[in-house]
């Protein structure tokens, strides 16, 4: 089969830092090593970035509106219609990372020219509607109010009709199919991880990239790495650590990012509760980095207290470095962390859980260390980048060939 040209089309990509951009990047990456064309349609989220860009094999196209206002990503459903068409002869499918708003889009033109349409939810709610619920509650509306039901109705049935879907976890699979997509074109494929990049260190490198770091080497170090939002739980964290700190002095809380364009951002209420608090010694926030495989390389304890979550990212990067983790089991996380056999489960929002699983890791260095051994071989079997690529590879073929049966996923 001659391979196919595939355009990968989302919000935001390279350089912007999250969890769906990261992944965007892996699979375009992986599809050019597996002998595919791929171009990028994104938006210009920053006056700074170039309109066109060459990253290796893969070509950047990004769309205004440019700005970083989280509600500029509606002016992608008009401004990428005319570069979709432009651009036809660069792809015969099109691949939607977070279809909420967009997804609309790619189905229509894909109609219009006779390409393929995949569609991928990176969140929750998002077929549902509920991921719109918190921005359109600052101008007093709910996805069931009267005057944005028919736009959900109508972009639900544009959606319908796409080639085929991407649930990264058996939640999104299972809000597909309550919504009314046909099952036989949903395919479960999670994310994935670069096993070489996320990867153990020995005892003599982590200490010496808490040295290149900043970070206090003789502590006992917890992480949290991705998006400073209020739904992964960070203001019961920094809560719960105030109360860690009086009983473990030598434990320091890293904080790996920030708030970003998300609506949902906490970032400003964590610092001035850290502040506030005298917590500044204990916990510290770096901001975005690009090197986010050492901080978790330089930690003992991965911390991801998530109330909704479609998959977890972060949470496999810090697995795939063999850190014991504590999470919640909400979302899709119950796909991934099995409690005392790769990590550690709290209910989301329990105060008194959190507190005690910490207490736990930061005293108990041997559970720490056979927790982290069996969250690496989750990694390994289910997430790596390579195994990952090549069910993308198989869907996509198969969606561009649905005839040919030696191309069927097992679903």
């Amino acid at each position: 089969m001659t391979n196919l040209k595939v355009c990968i089309f989302t919000e935001t990509y390279y350089p912007v830092v999250g969890g769906g951009e990261t992944q965007a990047r892996a699979l375009a990456e992986g599809l050019v090593s597996n002998g595919f064309d791929v171009i990028v349609l994104t938006r210009r989220s920053h006056a700074a970035l170039e309109k066109t860009e060459q990253f290796g094999e893969v070509t950047v196209h990004r769309l205004p509106p440019v700005g970083r206002q989280h509600c500029k990503k509606w002016g992608l459903l008009l401004a990428s219609i005319p570069a979709l068409i432009k651009l036809r002869q660069r792809y015969n499918l099109i691949f939607v990372s977070g279809f909420r708003v967009v997804g609309m889009t790619a189905v229509m033109v894909s109609k219009l020219l006779g390409k393929t349409s995949v569609l991928k939810a990176d969140s929750l709610g998002e077929m549902s509607g509920e991921f719109f619920a918190a921005g359109l509650a600052k101008v007093g509306l709910r996805p069931s109010s009267l005057v944005f039901r028919p736009f959900l109705w109508l972009r639900d049935r544009i959606l319908k009709q796409a080639d085929a879907f991407v649930a990264v976890s058996s939640e999104v699979a299972a809000e597909l199919t309550t919504y009314g997509v046909n099952t036989d074109i949903i395919y479960m494929i999670p994310n994935s991880v670069d096993t070489i990049q996320f990867c153990p260190v020995t005892a003599d490198e982590r200490y010496a990239l808490r040295q290149k770091l900043g970070i206090p080497p003789k502590h006992r170090i917890a992480i949290f790495t991705g998006r400073l939002v209020s739904y992964k739980g960070l203001p019961l964290l920094v809560r719960v650590w105030k109360e860690i700190q009086r009983k473990h002095s030598n434990a320091t809380l890293l904080l790996v990012g920030s708030g970003g364009l998300d609506i949902h951002t906490c970032e400003a209420e964590l610092k001035v509760y850290v502040s506030k608090q005298g917590l500044q010694e204990c916990v510290h926030f770096t901001g975005d980095v690009r090197n986010v495989h050492e901080y978790l390389q330089a930690s003992d304890i991965f911390v991801f207290p998530t109330e909704s979550e479609a998959f977890g990212i972060a949470l496999i990067e810090a697995m795939s470095c063999a850190i014991p983790v504590i999470s919640t089991h909400a979302g899709g996380v119950k796909d991934i962390v099995q409690h005392r056999q790769n990590g550690l489960v709290v209910r989301p929002g329990d105060f008194q859980q959190l507190y005690e699983a910490l207490d736990t890791l930061i005293t108990d260095h041997s559970l720490s260390a056979s927790l982290g051994a069996a969250a690496r071989q989750t990694v390994l079997d289910r997430f790596s980048t390579d195994t990952v690529t090549q069910q993308y590879v198989r869907l996509f073929r198969h969606a561009s060939n649905p005839c040919d049966k030696a191309l069927v996923l097992n679903q």
